[in-house]
């Protein structure tokens, strides 16, 4: 990788886009432009268009004409425990297995993951950095096998990386908040520098719906922190679950715009009538949606959820660990399956894309106007291999180098002569 620790610098022929082209009032293409970025304390300080006269003195990097992309957030991941860095190791088989059974499962894994945690974790972190991802929230096991090992190892982790990485961290009670009687782990884990309470699946791991989603939410009042819940549950009992932490929040003020439902998977058992009222109510209480797209029976609803103006996410999940090995750490490939299966395979819809992927950052507005990168803005972003944020998306184009922050943390550049 380039070393570049200069500061302020010049970043040549970096391809910004400029409009949309249109044929029969048809967007048809993405008009794009060289410009030269000037990168000072962390920040976009200037934006000079080719051919204008540049500031003197400053070291000078090339682009050499690679799409800048806003910098991705894998907002759904579990950086604590992963085979990744390891030798290759396939899940065991799933059929017939219960969520109680790899929970077995993983208490017996547990102890052989911990002592090369804070490694494995920095090799992903850097995976993610190579795919263009410098923001991401981490959920992290506190059970009773792992205790807060877990917390401390990723934490050590994160501060070798707080220059170049920022990540929120979720205590996740995966054997079960209730289940595995964590409720004081949990809020000791919460005076560890912890952004949010989790929780797991109320029915169908602690058998109790109401009592457990008590339990998560008192943590989270109690420590003023936010929630953010695994609900995979597609029964009744998960529709029931998303009515009653909807309930929960519009009658607890200190609740709203503070709670994430991660997968939901629930909004896929509702009819059309149900899921216009319930993604109303959610976005009427800033609650957010965090899908990782699944692409099983499950067609999530989630273009009508981002209409209704609930704020939706995406995250990997999983790498590769004893959940799943498919994970490939990129919000770009992301991106291109929201497009397959939601969007289409037009330009416009392909550009749109993007946005759940980047936190809704869009280079261009909806009207085709530059809405980034613009003076002031942080200047962490990466470079692709594509002519358009359009092709970025649909080739899942390959990633040259990340920024954060100002700062080259994957990749390289070259450095102009002088």
């Amino acid at each position: 990788m380039t070393a570049l620790k200069d500061s302020p610098y010049l970043l040549a022929d970096v391809r910004l886009e400029e409009g949309f082209e249109t044929d029969d009032d048809v967007i048809v293409a993405t008009r794009t432009a060289l410009h030269t970025l000037e990168i000072r304390d962390g920040r976009i300080a200037a934006l000079h268009a080719a051919g204008s006269t540049l500031p003197a003195g400053l070291p000078i990097y090339q682009a050499n004409g690679r799409l800048a992309l806003p910098t991705m957030r894998d907002m759904h991941i579990h950086l604590d425990k992963t085979f990744y860095g390891g030798p290759w190791r396939a899940p065991r088989p799933r059929q017939g297995k219960t969520i109680m059974d790899m929970i077995a499962l993983e208490e017996k894994l547990l102890p052989q993951l911990l002592p090369t945690s804070v490694e494995r974790a920095e090799g992903l972190i850097a995976l993610l950095q190579s795919k263009g991802s410098t923001v991401a929230r981490s959920h992290c096991n506190i059970d009773p096998v792992s205790g807060l090992k877990s917390l401390e190892h990723l934490k050590i982790a994160l501060e070798r990386h707080r220059q170049d990485f920022v990540c929120e961290i979720v205590a996740f009670p995966q054997h079960g908040l209730l289940h595995s009687k964590v409720d004081g782990l949990m809020r000791e884990a919460m005076q560890m520098g912890v952004d949010y309470v989790g929780g797991l699946d109320p029915t169908n791991v602690d058998g109790a719906m109401e009592k457990s989603l008590d339990a998560m939410f008192q943590i989270a009042l109690d420590t003023g922190k936010g929630v953010d819940i695994h609900l995979h549950e597609t029964s009744p009992a998960g529709v029931a679950a998303f009515d009653y932490m909807i309930d929960t929040v519009e009658k607890t003020p200190a609740l709203k715009g503070k709670v994430t439902i991660s997968h939901a998977f629930a909004l896929t058992r509702l009819s059309p009538e149900q899921l216009e009222e319930t993604a109303g109510r959610l976005a009427a209480n800033g609650m957010t949606i965090a899908s990782t797209v699944p692409i099983a029976d499950l067609m999530m609803p989630l273009p009508k959820l981002t209409e209704k103006g609930v704020f939706v996410m995406t995250g990997t999940d999983s790498v590769i660990d004893h959940w799943s090995p498919f994970g490939s750490g990129d919000m770009l490939d992301k991106a291109c399956l929201y497009a397959q299966l939601y969007r289409g395979s037009d330009e416009y819809q392909l550009s749109r894309s993007l946005a759940i992927s980047t936190g809704g950052v869009l280079p261009l507005d909806n009207d085709g106007n530059r809405a980034w990168p613009k003076v002031g803005d942080e200047a962490s972003f990466s470079l692709a291999e594509a002519s358009c944020t359009a092709e970025a998306v649909a080739r899942v184009s390959p990633r040259t180098a990340t920024f954060h922050k100002g700062r080259l943390v994957s990749g390289g550049v070259d450095k102009a002569p002088g």
